[in-house]
């Protein structure tokens, strides 16, 4: 069966999609930064598109994720296996939680309850209560990767690499609610939310899958490239040709990284086609929307930058610099 699932019935998403465009527009946007080979998280205006803030946190910063209301920031820091919680008035870290393993990609309910940690040497993914402070649930997970969250306060999201497959976790009952199939190695992933569709990454794959939760039914989605040879990269497998997609606030777009070109390419969700290519910088790993959809910005890991682009115009604004190795970004509107 490519689709596994406990869930009563399709409609159990009730999504809270929480982007407030015109608030966000009165408020100061930030972009987050995680700098992989360093220790610490850039802080970037998306006013003034500058770089005001580092957060110093520890060596091998490698996840990202802020609640909805932006109050809170949480990375996750592979040398000493925390989750750090992180108050964006400050930027100062407000709590460090011990992990059971090594972490990578987090993902924060809306209402900042529980965090998700992937936990990489121990194939199962952990679960923070952000109150008390401390882990209340370890799920099993084959070769877990990322974790997501679509706007639920009840459902987070973690990949099973080892399993090809997107596990759904139910926070009211701390055990898995669904397994979705989706047709190779999951990489980065999104899933609409109305929790309908997946968009996944896959290793071999220059583009992505895309997934009807209910039916199971598989897209593929080629891009298309003007290069075919894969580069050597130093934080990349040379079967990662796709890294990094996000979709657009409104959903109509879906912009997704090229490392066999050093693009980002634009996806019309309703046309069902590749319509644009915008040129960024080397390695381009993960990708986020500004929160009113106006700029999409993406790391670039070879050239240790950000370029952000304009969405409307499909122009790279500004390319910022930032620290060793960026990967995953996150922005949110902090503060009235």
């Amino acid at each position: 069966m490519r689709y596994n699932t406990v869930w009563p019935g399709l409609l159990f998403f009730s999504f809270c999609f929480e982007i407030a465009t015109s608030a966000a527009s009165a408020q100061n946007v930030r972009l987050y930064v995680d700098n992989s080979e360093g220790d610490d998280v850039s802080v970037i205006d998306l006013q003034t598109l500058d770089t005001i803030d580092d957060i110093r946190l520890a060596t091998k910063v490698h996840g990202l994720a802020v609640q909805a209301d932006g109050h809170r920031l949480f990375a996750t820091v592979e040398s000493d296996n925390t989750l750090r919680v992180v108050d964006t008035a400050t930027n100062k870290v407000t709590a460090t939680i011990t992990l059971t393993g090594r972490p990578n990609q987090c993902a924060v309910t809306p209402d900042g309850h529980y965090v998700a940690v992937p936990i990489r040497d121990k194939n199962a993914v952990d679960i923070v209560d952000v109150q008390q402070q401390k882990v209340v649930k370890t799920l099993p997970v084959s070769k877990p990767h990322n974790a997501f969250n679509a706007g639920s306060n009840r459902y987070l999201f973690v990949s099973a690499m080892g399993a090809n497959q997107i596990n759904v976790i139910d926070l009211t009952t701390m055990t898995y609610s669904a397994k979705v199939t989706v047709g190779g190695i999951p990489r980065p992933y999104v899933v609409t939310p109305d929790g309908t569709t997946m968009y996944v990454a896959l290793t071999d794959l220059h583009g992505f899958m895309k997934v009807d939760v209910g039916s199971g039914k598989m897209q593929r989605v080629v891009m298309p490239a003007e290069n075919h040879t894969p580069k050597q990269r130093s934080f990349e497998p040379s079967n990662t040709l796709t890294h990094g997609l996000a979709l657009s606030p409104d959903g109509t777009e879906l912009w997704v990284t090229s490392l066999l070109d050093d693009s980002l390419y634009v996806y019309d969700v309703k046309a069902n086609k590749i319509v644009g290519r915008v040129q960024v910088g080397d390695g381009p790993n993960w990708v986020t929307f500004s929160p009113d959809g106006k700029y999409v910005c993406v790391s670039n890991t070879g050239t240790d930058d950000v370029s952000i682009i304009d969405v409307r115009a499909r122009r790279e604004m500004r390319r910022v610099k930032v620290g060793k190795a960026p990967k995953r970004l996150v922005a949110a509107a902090i503060g009235a």
